[in-house]
């Protein structure tokens, strides 16, 4: 529901008249309500005078219909505020889908406004936090069952211990041992608990580096690199943005097909240093982008249980960029593929002199850095 709408499913009827809702002011409303029921009594009073009505009896007529009056808009005038006390009630109780009928423009009405808006919210926190014990219940179950049926098979003697069923286990471990490794980086990120080491170091090397990485981990995608200016330098922390573009560049690894290239670009914006990665993949359908950063959300279904990460990469990938003060986002790339475009706040992008004596050792800088998190 938008904002100024009524509450799909809820009937109006007449007691819910609200006719000042057009009012920009609760000050106004009540000048308003005042200055009416001093006419409807001057009214009642010229009306009863020329009918003939007892003088006694016409201040109470004038009162009795100037009380029914400002009842009536009283009552549309604090209707947010019984609506809001009932849905609260029921948001207390875990029903997040309460809204309520916000046309007013006053203060009341904006109120309403923004209490539907926190409703939504709460709504959408609620859901990813269901969605989130699922996906961890399912991402622990996975792995502890496929090895307790091996620990199982090897204590009854069914199989034995050879190297490949070894192996086979010791993937599974390490499976467990990355995602709680990622749950923690990303519990650390959002209790702001992992400070950030800004450096200043050349883009090129960075994005070099992280290229050489991915070509080892998969040699059938031509990974290429190109920084504009070649000298451009950026203001960061090495070790976080290498596990940044280590992710992103095994997401797009991933998901191109043999022999087709990944692309990965630095250049100078009028304001920001920008960072594009670029694969030749299936793309993001336009009614997932806005999802891809949730916890343990993936845009291809099919592909929960085949090993390829836990989802939440992405998330760890925002939290590192939002505390650089950046952006990122996913774009459509023609005729096919997703662009990750990376936008870090630019600083002074003019190159120091002597930049090779002076840049960071990138390479003890990312030598621990976290491990791909796709």
């Amino acid at each position: 529901m938008n904002d100024g709408e009524e509450p799909e499913g809820r009937p109006r009827r007449w007691w819910d008249l609200r006719p000042l809702d057009r009012i920009a002011s609760v000050r106004m409303k009540f000048a308003v309500a005042i200055v009416l029921a001093v006419a409807v009594s001057a009214v009642v009073s010229q009306v009863g005078f020329r009918l003939d009505i007892p003088i006694l009896a016409r201040p109470v007529i004038a009162m009795v219909i100037s009380l029914a009056f400002v009842r009536l808009v009283a009552h549309g005038l604090t209707a947010p505020l019984r609506e809001m006390e009932r849905a609260a009630s029921q948001m207390a109780k875990g029903d997040y889908s309460q809204r309520v009928r916000a046309t007013g423009r006053d203060e009341v009405g904006r109120l309403a406004k923004a209490f539907n808006g926190m409703a939504g919210e709460l709504e959408e926190v609620e859901r990813q936090r269901k969605d989130l014990i699922a996906n961890v219940s399912h991402e622990l179950r996975t792995p502890l069952s496929a090895l307790q049926a091996r620990l199982e098979n090897l204590v009854d003697g069914v199989e034995a211990a050879d190297p490949e069923m070894l192996m086979t286990m010791l993937a599974q471990t390490e499976r467990l041992g990355r995602l709680v490794s990622q749950l923690m980086d990303l519990s650390r990120l959002e209790s702001g608990a992992l400070p950030l080491h800004r450096q200043r170091f050349p883009l090129a090397l960075l994005l070099d580096q992280a290229a050489d990485e991915s070509r080892l981990s998969h040699p059938e995608v031509d990974v290429a690199v190109a920084a504009e200016p070649e000298h451009l330098e950026v203001e960061a922390d090495p070790e976080r943005l290498h596990q940044v573009l280590a992710n992103l560049l095994e997401n797009a690894a991933r998901h191109s097909p043999p022999g087709a290239p990944v692309r990965v670009t630095g250049r100078e914006a009028c304001d920001a240093v920008v960072i594009e990665i670029e694969d030749s993949g299936p793309g993001i359908a336009e009614s997932e982008r806005a999802r891809i950063f949730e916890r343990f959300y993936r845009a291809d279904t099919s592909r929960v249980s085949d090993g390829s990460g836990a989802g939440l990469g992405l998330s760890i990938a925002q939290w590192i960029i939002d505390l650089h003060g950046g952006s990122i986002r996913a774009e459509p790339c023609h005729p096919h593929g997703c662009r990750m475009v990376i936008e870090l706040p630019a600083g002074d992008l003019s190159p120091r002199r002597s930049s090779s004596a002076s840049s960071p050792d990138l390479h003890n800088s990312v030598g621990t850095s976290s491990l791909p998190v796709p």
